[in-house]
Formats: structure tokens, sequence, C-alpha cells
């Protein structure tokens, strides 16, 4: 997990409990699975003895930062950051103790608490004059944006963005006894403009440790689904969903991920990775780290929820597991399958399954082919084989009150709805 890390950070973490802090930016009341590798590098600071400190980027999100970015972010307004910031406490609890006693209890601190009554003139006298701007230039972010051909350039509240967080180190250096920063390697440039402003202004030490930006064996981008990102939050990613993204990594991969995103110890990796080799069509793997983070992020609950829907689509479930299932995950489960509507009026009082399925749908072409399928015993409603094909089918098949699932053959599946 470790990208590069300034000498004498280990030596400072082996010496005595040590102060770290790590970033995350409040531009949404969700993290996201690209903000997990940092995380998981607080909570396994946290296990080692140290301190975490989060800090929420309300005012440094009010500006953006440049690095790896091609352009300028929206800004928030205040009330939008404090939602943001109560949010994010939330699903960090899952990962670290703030509650208990423990000296070494993790902290969730904001930096527009210590940034939004600092005037422009005392910041630029206290803390501009110890950076000059051949530093700052010499920058890889700062580089970057400035000789991008499609570059429009950068503005001066972009440029000054490193500035303003070697503040936030200097300030938790000083209030919270802060000695190291941590971040993805594209932060590495802020970071140590950090510890050379405690160096010239306090003449203190302070260190860097950054980690890999994570990336995928084909090259895209981690993290990034067809439908964006994969968040934290049920209410914009489903358990069923977040699972099922980790079931689906390569196998290369799941071998680099068990490693950042679990708390398993060593012995326990390798014997999964040798499992892996032996059978890798088993994929014990992918079923290890999405149970684990899975039952992280949501609970042990919403984990076997997850693995129950994915045997209804993959495995002989029951019409009861589907019955269980609510709206959100039976859509997330059969979204891309044909989908038809009919009156929820034509329920009431009963409708022949032929009917429903040859003319009141496309299920099938014809009634015959209908009638031939039944008796081969290739057509399911609701998980449960139709034994004939003028059965009745009425209200009571609802599933929600909505949905009817038809089934043809073992893998075509069909979503009925009645409005």
């Amino acid at each position: 997990m470790i990208h590069d890390m300034m000498p004498g950070t280990e030596e400072q973490l082996q010496k005595e409990m040590t102060s770290a802090y790590l970033g995350i930016d409040p531009t949404a009341d969700s993290l996201h699975i690209g903000h997990l590798v940092g995380v998981m590098m607080l909570k396994h600071f946290q296990r080692a003895g140290h301190r975490p400190i989060a800090l929420i980027g309300g005012a440094t999100g009010m500006i953006g930062d440049p690095s790896m970015k091609s352009q300028e972010r929206n800004l928030l307004d205040e009330a939008t950051l404090r939602h943001n910031q109560e949010a994010i406490k939330r699903q960090l609890a899952k990962f670290l103790d703030f509650e208990s006693e423990a000296p070494n209890r993790a902290v969730l601190v904001n930096n527009y608490d210590w940034t939004k009554d600092y005037t422009f003139l005392h910041f630029i006298r206290d803390i501009g004059k110890h950076i000059t701007v051949n530093y700052m230039m010499a920058k890889d972010s700062v580089k970057k944006r400035l000789s991008a051909e499609s570059s429009e350039g950068m503005s001066f509240t972009e440029f000054s963005y490193q500035l303003l967080q070697g503040y936030d180190y200097l300030f938790l250096y000083e209030n919270y006894g802060c000695r190291l920063q941590m971040g993805g390697s594209d932060q590495w440039g802020n970071i140590t403009t950090g510890t050379e402003l405690i160096r010239k202004k306090l003449g203190g030490e302070a260190y860097a440790l950054t980690c890999p930006l994570i990336t995928k064996a084909d090259g895209g981008k981690f993290g990034k689904t067809e439908s964006g990102n994969v968040w934290l939050d049920s209410r914009y990613t489903s358990p069923y969903k977040f699972y099922q993204f980790w079931l689906n990594v390569s196998d290369l991969d799941a071998e680099k991920y068990i490693r950042i995103f679990t708390a398993l110890d060593r012995a326990e990796i390798d014997a999964l990775i040798e499992e892996q080799r032996a059978a890798p069509h088993l994929r014990p793997l992918q079923k290890r780290l999405a149970q684990e983070i899975t039952t992280m992020v949501h609970s042990e609950e919403e984990y076997l929820t997850a693995v129950e829907a994915s045997q209804i689509l993959f495995g002989n479930s029951t019409s009861d597991a589907l019955r269980k299932l609510d709206e959100a995950t039976l859509l997330d489960i059969f979204s891309g399958v044909p989908v038809y509507e009919i009156s929820k009026d034509e329920l009431s009082s009963g409708i022949k399954a032929v009917d429903l399925l040859a003319e009141k749908t496309q299920v099938f072409p014809s009634k015959g082919e209908m009638r031939k399928t039944v008796q081969a015993g290739g057509v399911s409603i609701n998980k449960e084989k139709l034994a004939l094909f003028d059965e009745t089918i009425d209200a009571s098949y609802l599933l929600g009150g909505k949905y009817i699932l038809a089934q043809k053959g073992k893998k075509n599946y069909f979503l009925i709805v009645a409005k």
C-alpha cells in the first residue's frame, strides 16, 4: 500500500504513538470506493496503535485541487459542506473508532473551521512568505496543468491550493500534534509543501506517506462502472450492486484488492490465492473480497441478502427469496432484462398465463410455442415452474404489489410491471 514516504517516517512510527491525517474531499454526501484506499490506511494506522485524523476539506473543497484534474470544480456552500461532513463521518465510523476512550481514538476535523476567519492579508503574511513561487511551480501537478495543450491555464485560486493544504498540515501539527500526512501518490507535491512550511516556520519535523493510485489490470479506471462511481451509500449504489462489483473483478485485480481493502492477514490471503490458482472457476478470492468489504461497508445482513439475491439470477433459489427482495434490489438484479407493462385491472379478475405471456406481452411469439415450452418444464413465474399453460395469474402473483417475473429456459428473464 506504500508508494512513497519521506526518510525518517518509519523511525517516527516506531518511536511513539503518532497522529497522522488524511484529507477527504466533501464534494458529495457519500464516499465512493476510490476513497477506500485512504480510509483503509487510516484503519491500519489505528490498528497499529497510532491516532488517525480524518480531515474533511471544507475550505479546500470550496476551491478545488489541481492535482490530476483537467478543469476547476464546482464550489460548495457551507450548508452543503456541513451536511456532507456528517454523512461522511457516519461512513468513516464503520472503519474507525471515534467513540472509545482509547488514546488513539480517531478525530474528525474540517479545515473550514480554521480557515473561514483567517484573512487574506494574514495568510499571505504568515504563510505565503515562507514558500517561494519557484518551489510551487516545480510541483508536478502545477507543471502538468500549465503544459497541457487543452489547458486554459490555471487560476490563482487553484495555484494557491498547495499553500492552503500546507497550512492545514501546519495547523494540525501545532494544535493536534500531527506528524504525518497521508494521501494518494498524486498528493505528494501538496503534502511536501506542508512539511516544508512546518520546517521553515517552526523548525519542526513532519513526514509524508503516499499510497499508489489504484488501477485495474485492463487499464480501466478503478471504481468506475457504466453507471458511474461505486458509492458506499446504499441510496446511490445498492448493497447488491456493491457486492457484485467486487465479485466481478478479474483474478489479477482480486489478488491486489484483497491485500488493500480487507484486514485479512498475509497467511490467509496467501492461502486464498493458492485456492484461486487451483480452481479459478470457483472464484474464492472474489467471493471472500466481496464478503469482507460488503460486510464492512454495509453489514453482514446486507451481505447475506446480496448473496441470496445473486442466487436468484444465477442459482436455484425459491420464490420465497424473490418475495423477500426490496424493489430497488429486484430492479438492480434484473436491470437490462426485457420489461413489459400491463394494466393492474387485468389481474384483478385473473388472466390465463398463455394470454399474459404470448398476447399481452411478447415473452413468447405465439401461444403454440408457449404451450410446448410449458410442457417441457421450461417456464417459471416468480421462480416457480408453471404446470399448466392456461393457469390463472392474478394480483396475488405480484411482487411488491407491482411486478411479475417470467422465466423462459434457464437464463431468459422478463419483468412484467403492473400499473
